[in-house]
């Protein structure tokens, strides 16, 4: 007859966990999460790390680090990246995480400002904190501040050169001095050395002048900002002339969406369906020459006909056709600031929140929560630009290369 087991291993294994020291408790807990990660990603990528298999779909990128509160400490998980499609453990952490926090210490803030609506009043009580104090709210706020101090200060030279950048201010509403004034948020993204899209920067500014946008810009080149090949942007006047300022070597890529709005207003209604087809089929052609080639059908079509808005595209030629002087493999990624679509809607999805912000950090920790949690996003996921391509048009604007077309290059002016 077999004896029982004098001791129990469940017990033992309990009691000496509990007289454990917290760091050996938190390498545990580390060890045991990265390991539960490594075996989900590897039913994701349809096989395990490192052996070969017939069932593989993807193959693993290293690893994205996040930090981990827990009751024993905080934990550095390691989240496998893959080099396509993307990896979240939605079943550990949370998304966006630090935008939610930032959110609800700005609307707290307004809150217990007196600066509050019908619909705000419903919404802090939703969100749990109607009871909050102005310290616990300045507690809350001391991390995310933080944070945000240190995304938007970060030094951009490990992750450069930068071969596209796009520029693009949005206006929020704030109370200062006791009445609601527009201010703006300047922010620049561009696509580093590893194709990635990235965050560079955003400031709040009184206004869209032109000593905002330099002041801007010429902080980015002091973080590290360098090897830009091209801006897309609008045709604001100061904004032009910072980047000529400041980045003497990139072209400029007049966004083609503004500028459709910009010649609709001086083409008749009745006319423009037309025009607007004839301007889109320059932007179909498959390469430099054919474009250069339709724009100037274009142009001996609306010279007769329409003369103010042959005029108007004649002059804005250089700036909108820019994107020509580089391979066709980037033109819809860089010829607009379409691509930004998503950032710029879920930027106001957080801040229609709040309505009117408090003050202007209140629209800084917001914002910079939201600009920080899609910079991740961005860095999880798979490349906007291949390295191959990149390459060709770091070489595109190179003196010694072959010459272009001087249709391809734009002169660097803003637009009268």
């Amino acid at each position: 007859m077999t004896a029982p087991h004098i001791v129990d291993p469940a017990g033992v294994l309990k009691e000496a966990l509990s007289e454990a020291s917290p760091d050996l408790m938190r390498s545990l807990l580390q060890t045991m999460i990265n390991a539960l990660l490594s075996a989900d990603v590897d039913a994701v990528v349809g096989a395990q790390y490192g052996k070969p298999s017939a069932e593989r779909v993807t193959q693993r990128n290293g690893y994205r680090h996040r930090a981990l509160d827990t009751r024993v400490g905080t934990v550095d998980v390691a989240v496998p990246k893959l080099r396509q499609g993307t990896y979240f453990p939605d079943w550990l952490l949370e998304r966006r995480k630090r935008a939610e926090s930032a959110m609800i210490t700005v609307v707290a803030d307004a809150y217990l400002a007196g600066v509050s609506t019908r619909r705000m009043d419903k919404l802090v009580k939703t969100l749990g904190i109607d009871s909050l104090s102005k310290s616990q709210v300045s507690r809350m706020a001391e991390d995310l501040d933080a944070h945000v101090a240190d995304f938007r200060t970060r030094p951009l030279g490990q992750s450069g050169p930068f071969t596209f950048v796009a520029a693009d201010a949005l206006t929020m509403k704030v109370r200062e001095g006791g009445r609601v004034i527009n201010a703006v948020v300047l922010v620049a993204t561009g696509v580093n050395a590893d194709g990635h899209r990235e965050v560079l920067g955003l400031r709040v500014a009184t206004a869209e002048t032109a000593a905002a946008w330099n002041t801007f810009f010429a902080d980015l080149v002091a973080r590290g900002l360098a090897g830009v090949k091209m801006v897309t942007s609008d045709a604001h006047r100061g904004l032009v002339e910072a980047i000529a300022a400041n980045l003497p070597g990139a072209v400029w890529q007049r966004c083609r969406t503004h500028y459709s709005a910009n010649l609709m207003s001086v083409c008749p209604k009745s006319m423009w369906p037309a025009v607007k087809a004839m301007l889109h089929s320059v932007y179909d052609q498959p390469d430099a020459a054919s474009v250069n080639a339709q724009f100037d059908r274009l142009l001996d079509y609306l010279e007769a006909k329409l003369p103010a808005v042959h005029d108007h595209l004649d002059a804005a030629r250089a700036e909108i056709l820019a994107f020509a002087a580089f391979p066709k493999d980037v033109w819809t990624q860089v010829w607009s600031n379409n691509p930004n679509e998503r950032l710029n809607k879920e930027i106001p999805r957080r801040t229609d929140v709040v309505g009117i912000f408090p003050n202007r950090d209140a629209i800084t920790r917001l914002i910079g929560a939201v600009l920080a949690e899609q910079n991740d996003e961005w860095a999880e996921g798979r490349r906007y630009l291949g390295l191959e391509v990149l390459q060709r048009c770091r070489q595109a604007l190179d003196p010694d290369a072959e010459a272009h077309d001087h249709h391809d290059l734009p002169a660097l002016e803003a637009a009268a």
